[in-house]
């Protein structure tokens, strides 16, 4: 009768232990942020913003452009450019220096050529 109820007060020892362990453990899923998740809105604004900041500090620096008719925008590494420039050797420069912006994948150039 005492080896019955050792066996049960080990018996019981044990399962009390094994579900504190279990119940201490941390849930990694969880407090992980998962690396295939979206982006949230804000994030994807802020990279479209700062994107959009380096192409036009990109055209300032650009050699035989005027860029201050130039607006720029970004949405997920696509860029479009809009405004106008005075000849059409300056809508090819812009669009060319847009390109090589690290970040850009795609250029759509709407430049207007301005008559003079």
């Amino acid at each position: 009768m005492k080896a019955f109820q050792a066996v049960k007060i080990i018996s019981g020892t044990l399962i009390v232990l094994a579900s504190l362990n279990a119940y201490a453990q941390s849930n990694d899923a969880a407090a992980a942020p998962d690396a295939t998740a979206a982006p949230s809105a804000k994030a994807v604004r802020a990279a479209n913003r700062a994107l959009q900041r380096k192409v036009l500090k990109a055209l300032a620096r650009a050699k035989g452009l005027t860029a201050g008719n130039i607006t720029v925008r970004a949405r997920g590494g696509a860029v479009t450019l809009e405004g106008r420039v005075s000849d059409q050797g300056q809508s090819d420069i812009a669009g060319k220096t847009a390109q090589g912006v690290p970040g850009v994948t795609s250029v759509k150039n709407a430049l207007e050529i301005r008559e003079q």
